[in-house]
């Protein structure tokens, strides 16, 4: 097929959920009312052992909205990985869309990542812009850096373009032909949310292997996601988690390889006090101490994570 000729493809937009019966209804409405044809695509909902009432909020979205194509799952292993690779061997699409269960896509969504792929078959991977939305005020030792970290903001510009390298799509609003996890494998079912465990990294995993094999991903601005922030992320106690889990996942998604990408994790962490230690310098010199203090306490927790035991 020549560049520019357009493949109709089916797509698997699959949602993989955890006691979120406050917000999983409205993202899968945000999906049935994209303007797309509910002929060429499935929303395929992974229940993560939730304990709330998200079975029942589903079973009303699958009531409200008859003509979707609405598969619903009990992934019985708990685990964000073993729901996500569960959503790709339920998943009957050559394309499959991550998306997260707090948030809400726009309705050129599915029609952008669609396009897209149908006109450039050498494209395996992409991603579009995460903006986040706050139930309540941001506090005022955000950063730019801190804000990237707690609501996952990704915004690449108005034209679409490769990834740069090092930068990744954001997993809330991930996409991939569905032959690219034949290649690489599945996600890494030790790394990932559990429960309220914040430990992370599979998607970094996933795209580094991705990496390894040359295969690029594409940044499409026209695919928004809208990801909610309640105010029990915006806490200190939150941050603080947070960010020594991203020190321990790393070292669990290292170790995983080998110890030569540990000990190289370990000497890029201190490259990255460097650049911390700068940034602190120009905050402190425009008078934002407090959010110089944060990214210092950040790379801290970081470090912690990687190091201990």
């Amino acid at each position: 097929m020549i560049k520019g000729e357009q493949k109709k493809q089916y797509i698997s937009v699959v949602l993989c959920t955890y006691n979120r019966d406050k917000y999983v209804y409205n993202m899968l409405k945000s999906i049935a009312e994209n303007e797309f044809q509910v002929e060429r695509y499935e929303i395929v909902l992974i229940n993560n052992n939730s304990t709330d009432n998200t079975e029942k909020e589903c079973m009303r979205f699958s009531s409200d909205y008859p003509n979707i194509t609405f598969r619903y799952f009990v992934e019985t292993k708990q685990g964000l990985s073993h729901a996500r690779n569960r959503g790709i061997a339920e998943s009957l699409g050559d394309i499959i869309i991550y998306v997260d269960d707090d948030a809400t896509v726009n309705k050129a969504y599915l029609k952008t990542y669609s396009d897209y792929f149908a006109t450039h078959p050498d494209v395996k991977g992409a991603g579009g812009p995460v903006e986040p939305v706050y139930e309540t005020e941001e506090p005022k030792w955000f950063s730019h850096y801190i804000r990237q970290l707690i609501t996952g903001e990704l915004n690449l510009g108005k034209e679409p373009k490769y990834f740069p390298r090092g930068v990744y799509p954001i997993g809330c609003n991930s996409v991939f032909r569905k032959e690219v996890f034949d290649k690489v494998g599945l996600f890494n079912v030790d790394l990932g949310r559990k429960g309220t465990s914040l430990i992370g990294a599979e998607e970094k995993d996933l795209f580094d292997k991705m990496t390894a094999q040359g295969i690029k991903f594409f940044y499409l601005p026209g695919a928004i996601l809208y990801h909610i922030i309640p105010a029990s992320k915006l806490t200190e106690e939150h941050f603080d988690k947070l960010t020594y889990s991203i020190g321990k996942s790393e070292k669990i998604r290292t170790l995983a390889i080998s110890k030569k990408k540990y000990y190289s994790r370990i000497f890029s962490e201190a490259v990255k006090w460097v650049g911390t230690i700068v940034l602190w310098c120009k905050f402190f010199v425009t008078a934002n101490v407090r959010k110089g203090n944060k990214l210092i306490l950040f790379r801290y927790n970081v470090t912690r994570g990687l190091l201990e035991k």
